[in-house]
């Protein structure tokens, strides 16, 4: 009962301390300034802590419904569900379309190369939020829910701490007997004690934050690399989705269609052997694509399924091998890829 009753007393003392320091006739005991700044610096670390947290997490998924489902599956320590995000939805759509239509035709096949890049981006897209996670999400929240939660705990403590320091200062001053007196200044030798022991706690956390900073630092530099690598594939899918797709040039879709609104390639007639000055003697014959090829090196052709080029044997050339012409491109490609027109 009677701890009960000086726990009582010590709960009404700091209420009446915070009070009249709130209505200013009461005098609070200041910290220093260097104090004063790592106590400030921590308030800033955790709001931009947070803040960052947010919004990075807004960035690799930006529906808030996935994100919310996301956070319960974590509380609840479940698996997270297996999704495709939206370019692997994209282009599964596309690769499904082209097959549909007929990979043999110029916009089936179009649709499928599409499809293919994209779902790469997709592959590429979920490797980066992995990493963006686990190399600087993670970290920031393991702070925000692990050293700041004991930063702000011990903040809390040392603030009552003070409160206890200042209210038994109160009393001392207004003690008016001597028996009064002794017995607060003994509180406030205790109070003062338990008050320097908080505080010396408090800021040996709050100076740990420049370690915090330097390892968040680390993790911001993994994040970057992360967005340059994701980035980086992401450009070369799309260069070499549009060195695959440069094949549908106007000409090889007769008079400037385009993919969308021309129908599948059907052989034409060959066109008559052309002969010019430069070359007389070397037959030029128009060929059909039958497979898809990536060119090697500069010196080949790439070609996709069911295009019309223009082929011709140069002197010395691998049998195996013949010039091609597609408007102003250039190269040699294999013959067993080929249906020469007769």
């Amino acid at each position: 009962m009677k701890k009960f009753a000086a726990d009582a007393a010590t709960v009404f003392n700091r209420a009446v301390q915070f009070t009249e320091e709130k209505l200013g006739s009461a005098e609070k005991t200041e910290f220093d300034a260097h104090f004063d700044k790592l106590l400030q610096r921590s308030d800033r670390t955790r709001m931009w802590s947070e803040k960052l947290l947010k919004s990075t997490g807004s960035l690799l998924q930006p529906n808030p419904n996935i994100r919310m489902e996301d956070f319960l599956y974590e509380k609840l320590d479940k698996k997270k569900r297996d999704r495709m995000n939206n370019a692997e939805l994209l282009g599964q759509v596309m690769v499904d379309a082209g097959n549909d239509y007929g990979p043999g035709t110029a916009y089936g096949n179009a649709l499928v190369k599409c499809g293919q890049a994209q779902i790469q981006i997709g592959n590429a897209e979920r490797e980066y939020v992995q990493t963006a996670v686990i190399n600087f999400l993670q970290p920031i929240n393991n702070f925000l829910e692990g050293d700041m939660k004991t930063i702000v705990k011990e903040k809390k403590l040392l603030e009552t701490r003070r409160l206890d320091l200042d209210s038994c200062k109160n009393r001392v001053r207004k003690a008016k007997s001597v028996a009064t007196q002794n017995q607060a200044e003994a509180d406030l030798r205790v109070a003062q004690a338990e008050f320097d022991r908080q505080a010396e706690i408090t800021k040996l956390l709050l100076e740990g934050v420049s370690s915090t900073h330097a390892h968040h630092l680390r993790c911001l530099n993994d994040f970057i690399e992360a967005q340059m690598s994701y980035y980086a594939q992401c450009q070369q899918y799309m260069a070499d989705l549009q060195k695959q797709l440069g094949s549908f040039s106007a000409n090889s879709l007769g008079g400037g269609s385009s993919i969308n609104s021309s129908p599948p390639l059907q052989p034409s007639a060959p066109p008559a052997i052309q002969v010019t000055a430069a070359t007389p003697n070397i037959e030029k014959k128009q060929a059909r694509v039958l497979y898809d090829y990536d060119a090697a090196d500069s010196s080949e052709l790439s070609l996709l399924a069911d295009e019309l080029i223009i082929v011709y044997r140069v002197p010395g050339m691998d049998p195996d091998w013949l010039q091609a012409e597609r408007g102003v491109q250039k190269g040699k490609v294999p013959f067993t890829y080929l249906e020469v027109l007769e």
